[in-house]
């Protein structure tokens, strides 16, 4: 995963006179993202996504953010079932601020709402939400997303400054999971970066004191915790293949035992 737009295909800005007779009948179907394997969290999300998904990073130098682990494929979504529902009780902001997304200028300066015409909840038959009235204002269901996204793209900056701190501080490093799927043969899930324990227990004792006053601790904890649930995700495939399936880890950074699988909140 490797940028902000992954399932976007056709993201314009939003216009009183495009989109003046357009309806958004969101929240029926996922089928959208099942086809990526990751999603960008955000740091006010690590305590619920923790419970449910492997929470790493992903990246290179600045670009590197946090995400949450969805498959151990590289087009398969475990979380989105047949029918297209969030088979999850938390799911993350990234997914649910679709089909809206901010655009920025060149400077990054400035920002526009955009949202993907693409959308299968788009309509001009009255389906859902409207986004503008009869005289062209925003509605109160435009103000609520603008509102979200902006909040969104606040906590997005906060995510990407903490992933700085973690870089400036050497803490992460390549991970890799070892799985075998249900009548498949053995793969592994690279592309995440995880935090060094040892690189860790190594900072001068003043570094982390500013890092447990700073929440910067609690964060890294909380992602070394979730890490056990790629043995959980790959029950997932188990379970509905009826067989387990078998994943191991290798990293210096952060184990993932061997195992044989049995606001913007």
């Amino acid at each position: 995963m490797s940028n902000q737009l992954l399932f976007y295909s056709q993201a314009v800005p939003v216009n009183s006179h495009k989109h003046k007779d357009l309806y958004i009948k969101a929240g029926n179907t996922y089928d959208f993202a099942a086809k990526v394997n990751s999603v960008p969290l955000t740091t006010v999300e690590f305590r619920p996504a923790c419970q449910e998904y492997a929470v790493v990073f992903a990246g290179q130098g600045e670009a590197v953010i946090p995400v949450a682990v969805l498959g151990a494929e590289i087009d398969r979504n475990y979380f989105v079932d047949a029918q297209g529902a969030w088979d999850a009780r938390y799911i993350p902001a990234f997914v649910r601020r679709y089909p809206f997304v901010f655009s920025s200028s060149e400077d990054g300066k400035n920002f526009a709402l955009c949202i993907d015409e693409d959308f299968v909840g788009c309509n001009t038959e009255g389906r859902g939400e409207r986004l503008f009235d009869a005289e062209g204002n925003r509605t109160q269901y435009l103000e609520t997303v603008l509102s979200f996204v902006q909040e969104y793209q606040v906590q997005f900056q906060r995510a990407s400054a903490f992933c700085k701190r973690l870089n400036e501080l050497d803490l992460l490093e390549p991970m890799q999971a070892t799985f075998t799927p249900p009548g498949g043969e053995r793969r592994n899930l690279t592309g995440f970066l995880a935090v060094n324990r040892n690189r860790l227990k190594a900072l001068e004792d003043d570094v982390l004191l500013a890092m447990a006053r700073g929440d910067e601790l609690e964060l890294i904890y909380l992602h070394l915790q979730s890490l056990q649930n790629f043995g959980r995700m790959l029950n997932r495939v188990g379970a509905k293949a009826g067989q387990p399936a078998a994943a191991e880890g290798e990293t210096s950074a952060a184990p993932i035992e061997g195992v044989e699988s049995e606001a913007l909140h």
